[in-house]
This record gives structure tokens, sequence and C-alpha cells, in this order.
């Protein structure tokens, strides 16, 4: 019942379809006796299915109900506002531990709803070597798994290269591989080595 209503002596019908103060069916009445009994249970007739024959209306608190709904909607912006993009940066020649941080908490925002940009930072001649970053980029989604799926593939974008994961919501399969069956996934453990003066960087944003 969102929006403006007719209410009390706005409702000009000469008869309705009546549902009292606790909910209860009360069929077709007469408009002028449905208000004379919304007033005297210091209450308001209101109009909430117009277009029916007759209209609809029920007694209640307007102003109550007004105020509900009004705080209902705001409850609705605020976590709509709160699930936004994230952005994480890596470097191409970051470490492990690095690494491993970064993408926890990638997995971490995911968790919660929300969708992530991955960005791979080029620098100087890091640029002329863009399989690099989509090595990184690789190994971030291999990590994740099935907890994301990938929104926007990777992609140059000036000197930097981006990604766009969001939460994966579909319903989970498990799987029972026997470590015999040749379909079954091999593990492969990264051994990537960190330049000694590599840096790292963490950035969060909410769109």
């Amino acid at each position: 019942m969102p929006g403006d209503h007719r209410v009390n002596d706005r409702i000009r019908v000469e008869s309705i379809r009546l549902i009292d103060h606790e909910g209860n069916q009360m069929g077709v009445t007469s408009t002028r006796d449905a208000l004379a009994l919304a007033r005297s249970l210091d209450l308001d007739l209101v109009e909430i299915a117009p277009t029916a024959s007759p209209p609809v209306c029920r007694i209640m608190d307007y102003g109550k109900f007004k105020f509900d709904e009004a705080q209902k909607a705001k409850e609705s912006r605020r976590k709509t506002q709160n699930v936004g993009v994230k952005e994480m940066k890596y470097r191409p020649k970051i470490g492990d531990q690095d690494f491993s941080t970064k993408t926890r908490m990638v997995e971490r925002f995911l968790n919660e709803g929300h969708k992530v940009k991955v960005t791979i930072m080029f620098r100087g001649r890091e640029s002329a070597h863009p399989e690099l970053g989509k090595k990184i980029l690789d190994r971030i989604v291999e990590r994740i798994g099935d907890l994301a799926r990938v929104e926007s593939s990777p992609k140059l974008d000036g000197r930097n290269m981006t990604m766009v994961l969001g939460p994966d919501k579909r319903p989970k399969v498990a799987k029972t591989d026997s470590p015999d069956s040749p379909d079954s996934p091999e593990l492969v453990l990264s051994n990537d080595v960190a330049s000694p003066d590599a840096t790292s960087e963490i950035v969060t944003e909410e769109s």
C-alpha cells in the first residue's frame, strides 16, 4: 500500500468493501458508516484498493502506517547503498604473502555480497608484459573457485589490467572425486617468488 491514499472525507464513493482495524473482512458497507466506525475508534478510514468494485478500505492509524512505510523504504535504501563495488589492487610481481592477504580480502568482500574490481597496476617496463597481469588474475580466480563468477573478463585499461568479480549465488553441487579418477583435478601450488623490491597496495572503494 505504498504512495498516497484517499483518507476519511476524501473517500467520495457511497459504498466500500471494509476491512476493520484487526484485519477482519466486514463486507460491503456504506462509506458513511465505515467512517463513523473509524472515528469511534480514533482511527482513519484508508482506501487501499481504489480500482476494486467497490473500492476496498481499511480502518487503521494512517499516521503510524506512513511512518512505518517510510522506515521500511529508508532501510531498503541503506541496504542497497551498503552493497557496492570494492576494488583490490595488485602488482604483477606481488609476493605470495601479499597475494594471499589481498585475495582473502576479496573473498571477504564477495561473502558480504559486494562485487570486486581487481586491478593489476603496471609500472615502467612492466606494461610491456601484460601476460604477467593475466597470470595474477588467473591465480585469483583459481584461488576463489566457486565463491565468485567473472562478470567482466580481464582487459587492459591504460597502464592497468582490470577484471570484475561478482558473488556467485548459484547453489553449489557437492563433488566426490576419487583420487584414482582420471577426471580428478590435480592440486597445483604456485611457486612464484616476489622480487625484493616488490610493493603492494590495498585499496577499497564503495560505489
